[in-house]
């Protein structure tokens, strides 16, 4: 049987929790493994705010998703102010319904929601969020203070939400330990959600705050083989089973669940041995596609760390054109419902 404790398990290592545990015992799932979907907008992010939002989650739950992720975004400039000291972002917050309205909702349908705030570095120096640093202490000082300030009004506008991120691939930050633990500490005070941190598949290790944390987040694109042919499923399982492995032995060593953060696959000949390239397409790509999120999500049901992944990517809306790690493919959907349904799960409410 499939009956795996989430986020709420984490309780019994952080006894500081037991409130929330509390007064989130009502609601629907509290301890079953998250089969989770991200779903992201082709924008700002008003869209989650919508009709079409509450569609998409209806829609999902009817696939077996158990959890949907939000990832409100904060803006980054070279001088190291972030979130949304620029005054043209701050109209996003004026009405919060857009991030308050899908938390309602989801729990109307019986969803959990969690809340994974990004920031958009698009249009900055940076050439994404893991290369985020700066040379001086006023820039690092600058950083630390303004998102601080943002990640804290987004967690108070998102206090209902089930679990909450302090921070996503911003690992050329996290040596600066004691900045993120008094951010932790600031976060902790405007929601009593579950707390993690998501740090990329590369860099988790050097992370050592996840004692402040109540469960380690991991965006999930490991390498599962070294070449760019073909993989047989029998190579990405023996992958998968390296991979789980090594987050086994850090899972006790920490005495923290692991959750993939994110776990995605492109539609690309690349997908099991880069599966962070965001390049689509090359020989046998959709069945690559196919094979590799097939084999990840039996491997994570056995693991006896890994709590549940937050799938990347989906939007209440297709557009055409530009998107990569489209979860709603038809290939991609059958799948899911497949794995995600199965007389196995035990992944219903009660």
């Amino acid at each position: 049987m499939r009956l795996k404790a989430a986020f709420i398990l984490t309780l019994l290592s952080l006894p500081a929790m037991a409130g929330a545990a509390g007064e989130n015992a009502d609601t629907p799932d509290a301890h079953s493994f998250i089969q989770g979907m991200t779903v992201s907008c082709h924008g700002s992010g008003q869209i989650w705010g919508t009709d079409a939002m509450i569609e998409c989650m209806a829609e999902l739950k009817g696939m077996g998703v158990n959890w949907i992720a939000i990832h409100p975004y904060g803006s980054i400039r070279g001088d190291g102010t972030s979130g949304v000291a620029d005054p043209r972002r701050n109209r996003m917050y004026e009405d919060p319904s857009w991030l308050t309205r899908p938390i309602a909702e989801a729990h109307k349908l019986g969803l959990k929601i969690m809340i994974k705030p990004h920031i958009a570095y698009w249009g900055s120096k940076f050439k994404w969020r893991g290369t985020i640093k700066f040379e001086t202490d006023e820039e690092w000082d600058r950083f630390f203070e303004t998102y601080e300030a943002w990640i804290t009004m987004v967690a108070e506008l998102t206090a209902d939400a089930d679990a909450f991120v302090v921070g996503t691939e911003l690992d050329a930050t996290v040596h600066h330990e004691d900045r993120w633990r008094h951010i932790i500490e600031s976060v902790r005070a405007k929601t009593k959600a579950p707390l993690t941190y998501a740090a990329n598949w590369d860099s988790y290790e050097r992370v050592h705050f996840w004692d402040a944390l109540d469960v380690i987040g991991i965006q999930s694109y490991f390498p599962i083989v070294n070449h760019d042919r073909m993989p047989t499923t029998e190579e990405l399982e023996r992958g998968w089973q390296r991979v789980l492995n090594k987050l086994d032995a850090f899972s006790r060593r920490h005495d923290r669940k692991i959750l993939l953060a994110e776990l995605g696959y492109n539609r690309s000949s690349l997908a099991a041995s880069k599966p962070w390239d965001h390049r689509t397409g090359g020989e046998n790509a959709e069945e690559i596609q196919k094979r590799c999120l097939t084999v990840a999500l039996r491997a994570i049901e056995g693991s006896d760390s890994v709590t549940g992944a937050f799938l990347w990517k989906w939007f209440p809306r297709s557009r055409r054109g530009g998107r990569n790690f489209l979860m709603s493919t038809p290939a991609m959907r059958k799948i899911i419902t497949e794995e995600w349904t199965a007389p196995t799960n035990d992944s219903s409410t009660e």
